[in-house]
């Protein structure tokens, strides 16, 4: 656990004085890690890798902007862009695995496995093993999820979510209904719940069991970011002036019940968020450029992780071997620090 102290809020703080800083001339899109390696994905078409020790890489991948990246359970990494391409990133260089020609490689997504997908404007297209399954959306696909096991595909798209499962003729659908555009998907660590953020300032959700739907409202911004965090475990979300965190255990989730409020301090919203691996703690990222760490705790004192620059925090994320911290700002600046250092 990081040990982070009081300090001026306008000065640096130990752990951005520890770290190393950079300037970059393109929009910060995604983040992913692997061991001690956080692997960035950029408007520039451009992969930046950064490791402890190392001067960063830039691996150009596509040649116009990323849209979307994931890790693969092997170590490598999906990327879609705006050039068409979808494209794997390893230790090999870059493969291309399709083009679609004068369309936008929107959103990806990666299962146990070797199971992955893509989607292209209502189309979503699987690879499972040797097969390709080419899925049809009611509209423009607005996130991609697998459960643990890749037996179910979660498909976001106006109007609520597609589950495609997987039997053995090939993948069926249920809908779950929902008004509104749905922005992004995630299944809960326990394939109990699949969580949708909206266009609107709002999350939404079902149980699965029952297609029971959850309902989380009132954030005074939209929710553009969210991590599962802690063994209960915790759903952290941007769109508020401090971290919310949803609870996720029992029978009931978090149906009935109100968030827990974390991470305050950081001037402006709550604009990036990330669990910090193997701890019961989150970092979140505010507009003002501040990042803030807690505990998950709700008489938790927030402590300063890196001091605000007017710039909002747009990525965050902790390498789960090593423990350095990856923030990047819309202006593309980045930090790149060891929370140690504090």
């Amino acid at each position: 656990m990081p040990v982070l102290e009081r300090h001026d809020p306008l000065a640096p703080t130990r752990i951005e004085m520890g770290g190393r800083k950079y300037d970059f001339d393109a929009v910060p899109v995604a983040v992913a890690t692997v061991g001690d390696t956080a692997f960035t994905a950029w408007g520039d078409g451009h992969v930046r890798v950064f490791r402890p020790g190392a001067e960063h890489e830039a691996l150009p991948v596509h040649k116009g902007a990323i849209l979307s990246m994931v890790a693969e359970s092997s170590g490598t990494f999906l990327t879609g862009g705006d050039d068409g391409r979808f494209c794997r990133v390893g230790p090999e260089g870059v493969t291309e695995i399709a083009s679609h020609p004068r369309k936008w490689v929107d959103h990806v997504a990666a299962g146990a496995g070797g199971v992955f997908a893509c989607s292209v404007g209502r189309e979503v297209f699987l690879w499972d093993g040797s097969r390709q399954e080419r899925l049809a959306a009611p509209s423009t696909v607005g996130g991609l999820a697998f459960d643990r096991k890749s037996g179910r595909l979660a498909v976001a798209h106006y109007g609520g979510v597609t589950i495609w499962a997987r039997d053995k003729r090939g993948w069926k659908p249920t809908a779950l209904k929902w008004a509104g555009s749905h922005t992004a998907v995630s299944f809960s660590p326990d394939d109990r719940f699949v969580m949708t953020r909206m266009q609107e300032n709002a999350l939404h959700g079902w149980r699965l069991r029952d297609k029971s739907d959850l309902r989380m409202s009132g954030y005074p911004q939209k929710v553009k970011g969210w991590a599962w965090a802690g063994k209960l475990p915790w759903l952290a979300t941007t769109g508020a002036d401090e971290a919310i965190l949803w609870p996720f255990d029992g029978a009931q989730g978090p149906m009935g019940r109100g968030p827990m409020q974390l991470a305050w301090g950081g001037r402006g919203y709550v604009t990036a968020i990330c669990a910090l691996p193997g701890h019961e703690a989150v970092l979140a990222g505010y507009s003002s450029g501040a990042v803030i760490f807690s505990e998950i705790d709700q008489i938790a004192e927030p402590r300063a992780v890196k001091r605000p620059t007017g710039a909002p925090v747009t990525l965050l994320a902790v390498t789960p071997l090593t423990g350095w911290l990856l923030a990047a700002d819309e202006q593309g600046g980045v930090l790149w620090a060891p929370l140690g250092a504090g």
